[in-house]
């Protein structure tokens, strides 16, 4: 089965591992640094995930797919930053405290800022031109 993967990059192995420890710890500082009650608003991680998109659309288009920045920034600090799991977490908090509509409010605003800020940062990488990427960093 090895024979069909492709070879192992330790250096991007690396720059994953490494972007995934800045980021791990910074979403751990946050929430420490920033905590709230089941049913309340949960900022931190809104916050996170939305910056998280914004960076993850600016990344896959500004930089290069061989840079080890890319798996750096997207895959490591984005990946462990961002929390979806965290999300859903909050959700069923929410839904616990019989705060519903809050639940809702948060899913939605959840995916419609990540889409939004996804395509922000794509507009930003791109340079703001349509169909077609800025030059590689």
């Amino acid at each position: 089965m090895r024979d069909h993967l492709p070879p192992m990059d330790v250096r991007e192995l690396t720059a994953i591992f490494v972007g995934g420890m800045i980021g791990s710890l910074g979403r751990v500082g946050l929430a420490q640094a920033l905590p709230h009650a089941a049913a309340a608003w949960p900022w931190p991680t809104f916050g996170v995930n939305l910056l998280g998109a914004l960076v993850l659309g600016w990344t896959v288009t500004r930089l290069r797919p061989a840079s080890y920045r890319r798996p750096f920034l997207g895959i490591g600090v984005c990946g462990a930053l961002t929390t979806f799991a965290t999300l859903q977490l909050e959700l069923l908090r929410m839904l616990d405290a019989g705060e519903l509509l809050r639940a809702l409010l948060y899913a939605a605003a959840s995916l419609a800022g990540g889409l939004a800020l996804v395509k922000a940062g794509i507009t930003l990488g791109t340079g703001g031109r349509r169909g077609e990427r800025s030059r590689p960093a």
